[in-house]
């Protein structure tokens, strides 16, 4: 089977590209629109640096063809900045909270702690644990990752004034 034309709409930009219909959507992503958030990682959808956001779910891009995008709504993490360009809400606390060291994982973090947030505005440490359970981090120890989510729906829900009282009255243990 040859190429064919897919239609996708990648952080509310409608693209026509022409792809063979068993290229990984990460790749498209990447190598034909040039988005370069998502990362590739594992390759086997373990590790969720590919995650994005298609049509109001979490996927892995790493697991999803090209053809099962057509015509989906897609949002990587640099459709999650503000309409002037600065960092969104996510972004900024988890730069406030270093929530990432190396960084290879925090664009997919980022996507999915959206989508996380979106389904759950206010949910517990434990809740963030296990909806965040399907990305990894080798560098952090999940505890800023965590303090930065948590402090990302107090910034959303307007239950925090300022940045320095993000998080405040939240403890948040280290993971066992």
């Amino acid at each position: 089977m040859g190429k064919q034309h897919y239609q996708i709409t990648v952080n509310g930009e409608t693209h026509d590209i022409l792809a063979e219909p068993r290229e990984l959507l990460i790749h498209t992503l990447r190598e034909q629109l040039g988005i370069r958030g998502p990362h590739i990682g594992c390759e086997t959808s373990h590790c969720g640096a590919c995650t994005v956001d298609m049509n109001g779910r979490s996927v892995k891009s790493c697991t999803v063809f090209v053809a099962q995008a057509a015509g989906a709504e897609i949002t990587t993490v640099e459709g999650l900045v503000n309409p002037d360009g600065s960092l969104g809400v996510i972004q900024e606390m988890f730069r406030e909270h270093h929530g990432l060291q190396c960084g290879y994982c925090t664009p997919g973090m980022i996507t999915r702690a959206h989508r996380l947030l979106q389904e759950n505005p206010t949910p517990t440490e434990e809740e963030v644990r296990f909806g965040m359970a399907g990305n990894l981090c080798r560098c952090t120890g999940y505890q800023n990752i965590v303090k930065a989510i948590l402090a990302s729906a107090d910034m959303l829900n307007g239950t925090s004034s300022s940045s320095e009282a993000v998080g405040q009255g939240k403890k948040v243990e280290a993971a066992e």
